[in-house]
């Protein structure tokens, strides 16, 4: 049970209770027959609507002008875009240092930072299944860590990632809500209402960590350890400086000329329709709503320069890295004599 003390976790937890896979509990819709096709009907509904909207975007843009925009981009721009990304990437990186302080267990430092390196650069590019999940169970199961720690690592991974989502989204959209289509069917009031709930849901999470005496209990089938109060922070503080740093990275490659608020806000909705489509990398979707959100404050061969550009620092050249990486730590694993 983890607390204040930095207690260890592993030993109060069984290998099955780490993952959850006790079962599912109780009634509700997660429990209907039916509700799992809602769930995929939902999906295909929304992946439908952004391939219509990727390809309504992709007949108005002039690609032509978009070479020529990549072709005189500002190399200032591009370097001060790199120093964001190298920042970016070295915060995410730690993230899994929380994960140790939360589970206890034993790997060095390095060893923990290049494995969350390597699975997030992967991430990015490939998705989540493979960069999230494949390759970091792949990577720490070669180091030796059993799959129920393995598993508890990568969850308190993403919710560290999503809390800080939902803290920045909750500030920006409640604070300084974008500027949406007229056609939209929600206003600056209701997005502001949205805002409140996310900062709620954020808050309350640290304030749950902080107030509740009992550290440990089962919600749903699902056993959950509470983290202590200050490391449930730290996961705010980390995941929200995170979503930041990205957004500051295409405010950057935009050239100033959109406000970071619009910038931050969009990027955070391009984020979940990318969860939602499952579509890798982002590619399309990002671009898609960028676009459609922002084309009536800068030249949309413009907006698109930019986001090839952020791909490229942000997602390519890290992937070259990672890859290198990933190689490297292979090839040493299989000089290692055969683990019993």
């Amino acid at each position: 049970m983890e607390s204040a003390s930095t207690k260890p976790v592993i030993a109060a937890v069984s290998p099955a209770q780490r993952m959850g896979a006790t079962g599912t509990r109780g009634g509700g819709f997660a429990s209907k027959p039916w509700w799992p096709w809602v769930k995929r009907l939902a999906s295909m509904l929304f992946f439908a609507l952004v391939i219509t909207l990727l390809a309504s975007q992709a007949r108005t843009i002039e690609w032509d002008k978009v070479l020529d925009a990549l072709e005189g981009y500002p190399l200032t721009a591009a370097w001060g875009a790199a120093a964001l990304a190298v920042a970016s990437l070295g915060l995410y990186s730690c993230f899994d240092l929380l994960s140790r302080r939360y589970t206890g267990h034993r790997l060095g430092t390095l060893q923990v930072i290049t494995t969350t390196f390597v699975s997030y650069v992967f991430n990015l590019n490939l998705g989540s299944l493979v960069g999230g999940v494949a390759l970091r169970y792949r990577l720490y199961s070669r180091q030796g860590l059993p799959t129920g720690v393995i598993a508890r690592i990568v969850s308190f991974s993403m919710l560290t990632n999503w809390m800080g989502y939902l803290l920045v989204a909750g500030l920006v959209f409640s604070v300084m809500p974008p500027a949406l289509p007229d056609n939209w069917k929600i206003d600056a009031d209701q997005l502001r209402l949205i805002g409140f709930a996310l900062v709620t849901v954020a808050l309350g999470y640290l304030a749950v960590c902080l107030c509740f005496k009992r550290r440990s209990f089962d919600l749903r089938g699902h056993h959950i350890d509470l983290p202590s109060a200050k490391l449930a922070g730290l996961q705010l503080t980390m995941g929200a400086a995170n979503w930041l740093l990205m957004s500051g990275i295409v405010y950057i490659l935009l050239q100033h000329r959109i406000e970071p608020s619009a910038v931050i806000s969009v990027l955070l909705l391009a984020a979940i329709a990318g969860v939602i489509t499952h579509i890798p990398g982002n590619l399309g979707v990002l671009e898609a709503v960028f676009v459609a959100l922002l084309s009536h404050k800068m030249p949309a061969h413009e907006i698109v320069a930019s986001l090839v550009a952020y791909r490229v620092v942000y997602l390519l050249v890290p992937l070259a890295v990672a890859a290198a990486l990933y190689l490297s730590i292979e090839l040493r694993a299989k000089k290692l004599p055969p683990r019993r």
